[in-house]
């Protein structure tokens, strides 16, 4: 498991949502922990190593060693924004690329934790900017959407290298092209549907 650098179609594609836990979802999470680790990152979503599912996690204090701080929240939905803030902003999949985005303050959000129960949280500032950048990326937004216009003159060159450095390594052979991705994409999608097709309707998540 690694994370996957723009311009993957993974970044770019909406995700699906889970309608229940197995042990393999938990075994999924423990990876995405330890990949956001490895990266020093304080948010991971799931389509940010080629999974397309609704599902993040989350430890803005940044430490493993602080796991009180460690969340996994699953088909997360903002319910309300409130304030605005500015500051700058950098993303796993746009290493060493920072820039200002403006986002709410404050947000309040409805999801899902590991154990199936319904929680609600209310973030502030760093926190609500996290929220806010891995929701989004369930969405299929990249944070490159999010920047102002000087934001994105000043970015401009940084994501067209990221993309040449993409499109080299395909004609290399070390990732598979565009046309190969969206198939394991939808693959994995299709692997959600496969309780419902061998024992009917899922169960679904608790809460």
């Amino acid at each position: 498991m690694k994370v996957v650098h723009y311009p993957h179609p993974a970044l770019v594609h909406p995700t699906r949502p889970l309608t229940s836990i197995d042990k393999k979802l938990h075994l999924q999470v423990g990876e995405m922990i330890d990949t956001m680790y490895e990266a020093r990152g304080l948010g991971l979503a799931a389509n940010q190593i080629a999974l397309p599912y609704q599902l993040l996690v989350m430890n803005v204090s940044g430490d493993p060693e602080q796991k009180e701080h460690e969340k996994v929240y699953i088909n997360p939905v903002i319910v309300e924004k409130i304030g605005a803030q500015e500051g700058d902003e950098g993303c796993l999949s746009f290493p060493e690329l920072f820039q200002k985005v403006r986002r709410a303050r404050t947000v309040k959000v409805q999801a899902y934790n590991l154990k199936g129960e319904a929680v609600e949280v209310t973030a502030h500032d760093l926190e609500a900017r996290c929220w806010q950048h891995e929701i989004d990326h369930l969405n299929g937004i990249v944070f490159i959407n999010k920047m102002g216009p000087l934001a994105r003159l000043a970015a401009r060159g940084a994501v067209k290298d990221f993309e040449r450095r993409f499109r080299e390594a395909q004609k290399r052979g070390e990732i598979p092209l565009d046309a190969e991705l969206e198939r394991i994409l939808k693959a994995l999608e299709g692997e959600l549907d496969e309780p419902e097709k061998q024992n009917g309707t899922p169960p679904p998540l608790p809460g």
